[in-house]
């Protein structure tokens, strides 16, 4: 006795969305391979371009003490602050400040383009923030270890770890940035889609420093021996000891 037309058209459907599945799989398959082989390119070309720019200062420095003159490197463009103090006599203007900067919390941290107008703003509210200028083992580890994006739309935000390239590739594909060592380079070189890199970049949630912090205390300048304020370079060992 043969099947029901009902029952033939059923199994019909049913081999048909089973293989249009199986088709999907595999195409999603041959492009992430064909992803992963593109990123460990881009990821090795990366850093010959960092290694280059250290030979070049490198070489410079020395043309220089030969011809008896000074280099003088460009300044610094990217800075990582973090806020170290809460809200208790913060005066409304620091606090807008802070807003802008995306240190609403204590123990934020973000990644922040240096320009005369965010200097002004990072002068304003030193006493409740340590900022500095981070070198790229410290924008790798934090983006790695610590890094979350922004998926959705105003108002309804959803904070996802960057645990896969396709979570970065759907926020910034659009940018040219569609894995984890793309955001890095974008933010370490601060590219010309810094503002989209660094708004995709949720604020990071660091630990209290290890060891606590400086004995005359968070409300103190640095250059006094406390905490507060732009440390430079030494921000770094900082931000491990927070990370």
């Amino acid at each position: 006795m043969s099947a029901p037309a009902s029952e033939s058209k059923k199994r019909a459907r049913d081999a048909r969305l089973a293989k249009e599945f199986e088709d999907a799989a595999s195409a999603l398959r041959a492009k992430r391979a064909k992803q992963d082989t593109e990123f460990a390119e881009r990821a090795a070309k990366y850093v010959e371009e960092y290694e280059k720019a250290e030979r070049d200062v490198i070489e410079a420095k020395r043309e220089a003490k030969l011809a008896g003159k000074f280099y003088v490197p460009p300044g610094p463009k990217l800075v990582f602050a973090v806020r170290i103090r809460g809200i208790n006599g913060l005066p409304p203007k620091d606090r807008k400040i802070l807003q802008l900067l995306r240190l609403r919390q204590i123990h934020n941290g973000v990644f922040i383009k240096l320009n005369y107008a965010t200097l002004r703003m990072l002068r304003r509210v030193e006493p409740y923030i340590a900022y500095g200028y981070p070198n790229l083992k410290t924008v790798r580890e934090l983006i790695y270890k610590r890094g979350y994006g922004k998926i959705g739309r105003p108002g309804a935000w959803n904070r996802i770890p960057l645990s896969e390239n396709s979570v970065v590739e759907q926020a910034l594909g659009s940018k040219g940035i569609e894995c984890v060592e793309d955001l890095i380079h974008e933010v370490y070189t601060v590219g010309p889609n810094f503002k989209a890199a660094s708004n995709f970049l949720w604020p990071f949630k660091l630990n209290t420093p290890k060891g606590g912090y400086s004995k005359l205390g968070k409300l103190t300048h640095f250059t006094e021996g406390g905490d507060a304020g732009n440390r430079e370079d030494l921000i770094n060992a900082f931000v491990r000891k927070m990370n």
